[in-house]
């Protein structure tokens, strides 16, 4: 299962496990439970799911109170103080490492915007109850969701200034500006803060470095939808969540993505070519690397390349394509591919021990021996009696 994240008004902490809830209301409870498991951080605060239409859209938002609140915005809790509360709750062990892991980045951040040392931040606006609550429930939702890979799409940047106990801040605020570096952002007109450092926080902690996902066919299952505390003009101020499920497969075959790269290079020696591609196959993210004589413009005889290589290693590897060869353009794109399950086997032949590719097709299963395994015998019919002995093993285990 997927999940993929479309952000219409922003993102905030709350907007995230509305939306979630709203598209699994099973886990309610158990967000619930994680949250009186925190003890003393979040003493007397509960929490509640509300239906809300805002004219143009209907979903949930989360409400979070506690008596005599009044949403504590003016708590100053030192970092230190809400690892240690976490450390020390009762909280189910992934959740607990989401939300700490997600306070860390936040930490971090601010420090790095104020220039002190990460053990040292304490929180303002982030450290009030509410937000706590909000960043358990986000772990919490996380981990009970269970989705093997996230996406999300352009963030809105939002414009203006923002109340912070620092005073005025330009938005996005310094700590989500950060927070938000690698991630495709848009303008679409609409001002005011977007994304809060919560919901920044949140998808810093799912995407990592913001590399994105390779495409893959994908059944859209189900949508929730979230809504935040703000009143946008003309947009409404929620974020959707689409549940995306694996396309079965009943043909006997994978389907993946594939980066394939491409140019053609007329200057550069055969015997630099010969060791740049070498190169090119020696990266992890790089899956072959083939050449072919072409002929280019004025009749000029020159190589063309083809790479295929892992999607999310893009830019990676098309930085090594420019350092290794004298290309100065490439081609590149991302294709679907089918792919026939296949292994790698170990087996006996001749008093050695081989290493046999088997793959198991539509018509059976075939099989191909490592070249390598033979290249000390002397003779061709030596190497190939070799060869068929151990391909014949795995053909007929």
């Amino acid at each position: 299962m997927e999940l993929h994240l479309d952000l219409v008004g922003g993102l905030a902490g709350d907007m995230f496990i509305a939306a979630l809830l709203d598209l699994f209301p099973e886990h309610e409870g158990g967000l619930r439970d994680s949250l009186a498991r925190t003890g003393g951080l979040l003493a007397g605060v509960t929490a509640r799911l509300a239906p809300h239409n805002d004219g143009i859209l209907a979903g949930r938002r989360f409400l979070v109170e506690r008596p005599g609140g009044a949403g504590g915005r003016h708590d100053h809790v030192d970092w230190s103080r809400i690892r240690d509360g976490l450390e020390a709750s009762s909280l189910d062990p992934a959740v607990r490492g989401h939300a700490i892991a997600i306070f860390r980045l936040l930490a971090g951040a601010e420090a790095r915007v104020h220039g002190v040392p990460v053990e040292t931040v304490t929180f303002h606006e982030v450290g009030a109850w509410d937000s706590i609550a909000d960043i358990v429930g986000a772990a919490h939702l996380i981990a009970a969701a269970g989705a093997s890979r996230w996406t999300v799409g352009a963030i809105p940047l939002g414009s203006g200034r923002v109340r912070t106990a620092h005073g005025p801040l330009p938005v996005p605020a310094p700590a989500t500006a950060l927070l938000l570096q690698g991630f495709a952002v848009i303008d679409d007109g609409v001002g005011g803060e977007r994304v809060t450092p919560t919901g920044a926080a949140i998808l810093r902690h799912l995407f990592g470095d913001a590399t994105r996902p390779a495409p893959q066919p994908r059944i859209l299952g189900a949508t929730g939808i979230g809504f935040g505390t703000r009143i946008l003009a003309g947009l409404s101020n929620c974020v959707r969540v689409l549940r995306f499920d694996p396309v079965e497969q009943a043909s006997g075959f994978d389907t993946d993505a594939v980066l394939v790269v491409e140019c053609e290079i007329d200057d550069q020696s055969g015997e630099e070519l010969a060791l740049a591609l070498d190169r090119l196959r020696a990266h992890p993210a790089v899956l072959d690397v083939v050449q072919a004589p072409v002929f280019g413009k004025k009749g000029r005889m020159m190589a063309h390349l083809r790479l295929l290589a892992r999607p999310e290693a893009r830019d990676e590897v098309l930085r090594l394509c420019f350092a290794e060869t004298t290309t100065i353009g490439l081609r590149y794109s991302i294709q679907a591919r089918a792919v026939l399950p296949r292994r790698m086997v170990e087996v006996a032949a001749g008093g050695r021990t081989m290493r046999v590719k088997a793959v198991d097709r539509p018509g059976g299963r075939t099989a191909k021996a490592e070249a390598d395994d033979v290249a000390d015998l002397d003779g061709h019919a030596a190497r190939k009696a070799r060869r068929r002995a151990a391909e014949k093993a795995v053909e007929e285990s």
